[in-house]
């Protein structure tokens, strides 16, 4: 095991990423954090790490994190990428299912927001595994995690973008075949609702946990995907509901 672990993380001025942050370096990892706004930056110096502005859209942002990361540390050993929804969100979340009152759009969305959650969800991991890929092969392992959604499982009207996520879990099984002869791996982790979430009371009652998962918690299980602990874990997709979908897999 090296003396430092990194961990390069995308997504992380705020909610599920800001919580993956702190519990990654809760962990023990040194991280190089990276979000369109300065939080991330902040929030790298709360952690002692290193953070920049940049969006994940962008290869040369992209670039740039990895040189900042490389140079200041020399390795990395897990990949942490984090992206919100696209499309319309309700104010108050009324269930967790089917609501046949929705009324929200789906055929009005434009091709303009359609390429742009393909972009965000699925080719920034492409992006980022061009990049980062032959350095870990060098290296001899390394990590991928990608926080995904529960709604790709099961689509959600709220989230239609989310259907965009299933071909990042088919990527990820791809990737995770080539390189897991060079010990790399890529998970999805799936949360479900989150604290920042504005869930009804009928909401809540229909989570077999009875409630929303902390961002604690959604880090926590990101830690382990990204540890030795899930060596043999690979190409997969983790759901973290409290019991929400209903499909057994």
């Amino acid at each position: 095991m090296p003396e430092v672990k990194v961990a390069l993380m995308t997504g992380t001025g705020q909610g599920i990423g800001r919580g993956c942050a702190i519990e990654m370096a809760k962990a023990g990892y040194k991280v190089s954090l990276m979000s369109p706004s300065n939080r991330s930056v902040e929030l790298a110096e709360e952690l002692g790490g290193i953070g920049r502005r940049g969006s994940v859209l962008d290869v040369d942002d992209l670039q740039a994190m990895i040189d900042d990361t490389m140079s200041k540390y020399g390795r990395i050993d897990a990949i942490i990428s984090n992206m919100g929804h696209g499309g319309s969100v309700p104010e108050a979340i009324k269930t967790v299912g089917f609501d046949p009152d929705f009324d929200g759009p789906l055929l009005e969305l434009s091709d303009e927001l359609w390429h742009e959650s393909l972009d965000m969800y699925v080719l920034n991991v492409v992006k980022i595994a061009r990049i980062v890929t032959p350095i870990l092969i060098e290296q001899g392992g390394g990590a991928f995690v990608n926080i995904s959604s529960m709604n790709t499982i099961e689509p959600r009207a709220p989230y239609p973008m989310s259907m965009l996520r299933g071909a990042l879990h088919s990527f990820s099984k791809l990737y995770g075949d080539r390189y897991a002869r060079h010990n790399i791996r890529m998970n999805n982790l799936l949360p479900g609702f989150c604290e920042n979430v504005n869930l009804s009371e009928q909401a809540r009652r229909e989570i077999p946990a009875q409630r929303p998962a902390t961002f604690e918690e959604i880090g926590q299980a990101c830690v382990f995907l990204a540890s030795e602990g899930a060596r043999y874990i690979n190409g997969q997709s983790i759901l973290s509901d409290g019991g929400m979908n209903r499909a057994v897999r």
